[in-house]
Parts: structure tokens; C-alpha cells; sequence
């Protein structure tokens, strides 16, 4: 599957099923025809929990790894390369029940990558998301570093 190639409810079908997030019990609830926003749940499963009964860290981190360069790569096109490079995240508290990350892709952002990359340069872009629960809290902090390049002649 080339995630350039289809529409965003094709990909949103297709990254449920996607074992990584299917059998951690990660759901993409939305992804936005333009490709500007999705929004991503996780439920607490026995399967999912770490051993104090609590979202497992990793299941956090992997419910936000694609969305950046995955978004940031369909608005850009086929005239850029676009890559994850580095991700970080900081655990604030304890996550328990359905917790969800949302991300959200402006003009400015856009605008500023295309214009750091338009003579070919590289380009790497922190984007910050927040892990929250029902109530609202950020249970974590997620960072991603997104690379990105316009490729030669376009």
C-alpha cells in the first residue's frame, strides 16, 4: 500500500487494520479528506496495560508515530521526500481508560516547509502532541522530528 496513492477513508480502513495498531488496540477515528487533521484513540485492553494496570508506554508513543510525516507528506506531494527522524516522549501521568491524540496541519506550517525546502535544502520539523485523557489531562508528550526535502528538478 502507498499511502500517496489513496484517499484519506481508504488509509483511515487501512491503518485500523494495520497489526501494529490493530493489536494494540489503536484507532484512527478520523482523518480528514484534505489530509490536515486525524484523530487517534487508544482503550485500555488487558493486552495493552504495563504491569502497574496502566496504558503501556509503547502503545502511546505508536499511536502517534506515522501522523506527521504521514500528513506532511500528502500535502506536500510527490515533489517532496518526506521521513520521521527522530521522536521523543515524556510520560506526565498515568493513562488509564481511552485516551486520544489530534493532530492538525495549517497553511503556516506548510507554507514554511515548502519554503525552507524550496532550493533543495533539507528540513527537519519538530511537531509536538499531547496524549490526553477523558478528562482532558495530557497523560503524555509526544515529539516527532519530521524530514523533509524537495527532491532534484521539481
Amino acid at each position: 500500500m502507498n499511502p500517496r496513492r489513496v484517499g484519506a477513508a481508504t488509509l483511515r480502513h487501512l491503518l485500523n487494520l494495520w497489526p501494529p495498531f490493530l493489536f494494540a488496540g489503536i484507532r484512527v477515528a478520523a482523518l480528514s479528506d484534505d489530509f490536515r487533521h486525524a484523530r487517534v484513540e487508544l482503550r485500555l485492553r488487558p493486552w495493552n496495560r504495563n504491569a502497574v494496570g496502566t496504558h503501556f508506554g509503547g502503545s502511546l508513543f505508536a499511536m502517534t508515530d506515522p501522523f506527521w510525516m504521514l500528513l506532511v507528506m500528502r500535502r506536500l506531494g510527490a515533489d517532496h521526500v518526506v521521513w520521521d527522524r527522530a521522536g521523543t516522549i515524556d510520560f506526565l501521568k498515568p493513562g488509564r481508560g481511552i485516551v486520544h491524540a489530534e493532530f492538525r496541519l495549517d497553511d503556516a506550517t506548510l507554507d514554511a516547509i515548502r519554503a525552507e525546502t524550496a532550493d533543495g535544502a533539507k528540513h527537519l520539523r519538530w511537531f509536538e502532541t499531547p496524549v490526553l485523557d477523558a478528562a482532558g489531562d495530557t497523560v503524555a508528550l509526544v515529539r516527532k522530528q519530521v524530514y523533509v526535502r524537495r527532491k532534484p528538478g521539481r
